[in-house]
């Protein structure tokens, strides 16, 4: 092909500058702090209670959004009703809004004296600064990732495949299990896995909303700030290290079972 060359130059250039190198910076970083030293500053009650946060959180929002992503990208393709323009536009908000921005106004919406959570605290729910906040900010930012990862699939899938399940007798509720679901899951697991990696990552539409409370609302994203506040580069490196080895187990999963999904509806 004329220019691969060039191309894949300037290609390994930038995925070597904006990625490999970061990464490699932050594995030097803790191999030179030591595998002992690592798990001293990882293995404390602080740092697993926001790893644990982060991480149920960021997947319990992923599949939230995936399950509602999907019925949201299925009615901006196959309805046509007044305000769809609208909507559609609506859903690239969280990509565009500075994410500080986004947690001021859920915080603003949902906080006891809030338009939402004045209506929950005369029941005794309390929304911001608690758990459900952190999880509200992350399925805010991580809806987007599914419905534009679905939605192309779904603008492009032939309508007809749908029309000759139904002559050969065959429900609407199997027709959507066994005919439309899979040929949305390698999309659907994509847009499961974008939208898990920015909330495991999220910081500035949660600090926010959060509260902070250590053992109990705080991150892991701002511990590693928390630490990098205080000049103790070494720990926020061993914690982003931790972060990046589950992230990236947690990833490959998702990308093994595309793969499997891939092949499965090949061989169908």
């Amino acid at each position: 092909m004329p220019g691969f060359g060039l191309t894949m130059g300037l290609t390994l250039t930038m995925v070597s500058l904006v990625v490999l190198l970061p990464l490699g910076a932050l594995l030097f970083k803790g191999a030179t702090f030591g595998a002992g030293n690592i798990w001293e500053v990882v293995n404390r009650p602080r740092t697993w209670a926001a790893l644990y946060l982060s991480f149920r959180l960021s997947a319990l929002a992923a599949l939230f959004n995936l399950v509602f992503g999907l019925l949201l990208a299925w009615v901006l393709v196959r309805y046509r009703f007044a305000g769809r323009r609208l909507i559609d536009a609506a859903v690239d908000l969280p990509f565009a809004l500075p994410t500080a921005v986004a947690g001021i106004a859920l915080t603003a919406l949902y906080a006891p004296n809030g338009t939402f959570g004045s209506l929950f605290e005369p029941l005794g729910w309390r929304i911001a600064y608690t758990q459900v906040g952190i999880f509200l900010a992350l399925v805010f930012v991580g809806l987007p990732f599914v419905v534009r990862t679905v939605q192309p699939v779904l603008a492009t899938m032939d309508r007809e495949v749908e029309e000759a399940s139904a002559t050969l007798g065959a429900s609407r509720w199997t027709t959507m299990r066994r005919v439309i679901l899979p040929m949305l899951a390698p999309a659907a697991l994509t847009g499961f896995a974008l939208a898990l990696a920015r909330a495991v990552g999220e910081y500035g539409s949660v600090i926010f909303i959060a509260g902070n409370i250590p053992l109990r609302t705080e991150i892991a994203p701002l511990l590693i700030v928390i630490q990098l506040e205080e000049f103790n580069y070494d720990a926020a490196a061993a914690i982003g290290i931790v972060m990046l080895v589950i992230s990236f187990t947690m990833l490959l999963v998702i990308n093994l079972l595309q793969i499997w999904t891939r092949r499965r509806i090949g061989d169908v």
